[in-house]
């Protein structure tokens, strides 16, 4: 049993952990999100409530752990040692899950269980990021870390010429194999697009050998993930989706072309994902929150003369939704806009997203 035994000595008192939003506070709950969202820290902070011989912690993704042999021993490990909590990282479902007091499990794998609460994490919000900034010296600094570099704990503190690596790193660590890589990449450069599935499978067979199954499979992986995101049309199914990323600065690190509209349209998305369920895109506009009668729209450089018409289209568009208010999100004008039927507000991304 020298897995397990390895396992049980592990002591993670020393570490550091800062607030989210998000906490256990089930004593049979699983945690699941997209690669280096922090489900691992929120465990950490579970297991500061006990003591080092009370919890047995075994990580799946450890390559030196024996998974047939923890399979066979571990409900006998747990009774002989009286163990209260046991934590299963990286776990996939591999064999049943055994008696034990507490049992908290994070994966990739989007599966709820009888009897265990769901938590659903994404990557650092931008209240949170913000908590994790201990770097910068004011919000026009953050926000512009937050911009370039994206939502992924890890990033924050490392020094800059290594985050764009760290983030290629990330993209690598999530695909098993040199065709999901090539599935991914295609998705991450494509965000804030509406493609649909089969135009993106054209496309990509005409660089790599590819079944349209496998590619099928793999968006399917990447969607129960939350890596990538379909966002429908709203009222109209059939439509193609817009494709995001649980990370924006992705297409950052993969490609020398810029598409700010796309990353920042991107950046907005993964605020409302935190929030809302309902959320639909619509002509001109780019996201509809069907529950509360709000539109957003991302315009990064926001100019009312020169958006002029652009916001009549907006404001027709919105008024066919019987939409209330209108979001209009930008990097920093902050103004009114009057209209007699509904309510405009042109808000800086950092005054909204902390609102």
């Amino acid at each position: 049993m020298k897995s397990l035994e390895t396992c049980y000595e592990i002591n993670f008192s020393k570490i550091n952990f800062i607030e989210r939003k998000v906490k256990i506070t089930n004593p049979k709950t699983i945690i699941s999100g997209a690669s280096k969202t922090g489900k691992t820290y929120l465990i950490y902070d579970f297991l500061s409530n006990f003591k080092s011989n009370e919890y047995l912690y075994i990580d799946f993704s450890d390559l030196r752990n024996d998974l047939i042999e923890i399979a066979k021993n571990l409900e006998e490990f747990i009774k002989k040692n009286e163990i209260i909590v046991l934590i299963l990282e990286n776990f996939e479902f591999q064999f049943s899950i055994p008696s034990c007091e507490n049992i908290i499990i994070s994966t990739s794998n989007n599966q709820n269980i009888e009897g265990f609460e769901h938590i659903n994490l994404y990557a650092l919000d931008f209240e949170e990021y913000l908590l994790h900034d201990n770097k910068h010296q004011n919000i026009t600094q953050s926000f512009n870390s937050f911009l370039k570099f994206g939502n992924l704990p890890e990033i924050i503190n490392l020094e800059e010429h290594k985050k764009i690596q760290r983030l290629q790193e990330i993209i690598r660590l999530i695909c098993k194999d040199e065709t999901q890589y090539e599935i991914l990449k295609i998705m991450i450069e494509n965000i804030d697009e509406k493609k649909s599935l089969f135009q993106l499978f054209n496309s990509l067979k005409t660089k790599i050998k590819l079944s349209k199954d496998k590619f099928y499979e793999v968006c399917k992986i990447l969607e129960n993930s939350r890596i990538i995101y379909f966002l429908p049309k709203y009222n109209q199914e059939k439509s193609t989706k817009k494709i995001f990323c649980y990370n924006y600065s992705f297409l950052n690190a993969i490609t020398y072309t810029k598409k700010f509209k796309n990353e920042f349209s991107n950046m907005v998305f993964l605020e409302l994902i935190n929030k809302y369920e309902d959320i639909y895109y619509y002509e001109q506009i780019d996201f509809y929150i069907k529950s509360k009668n709000i539109a957003v729209v991302s315009i990064p450089f926001f100019n009312t003369f020169l958006n002029n018409n652009l916001i009549k289209k907006i404001i027709k568009n919105a008024l066919e939704l019987n939409i209330k208010e209108i979001n209009i999100i930008t990097i920093s004008n902050n103004e009114k806009i009057q209209d007699p039927k509904i309510k405009i507000n042109v808000l800086p991304f950092y005054e909204w997203a902390l609102s």
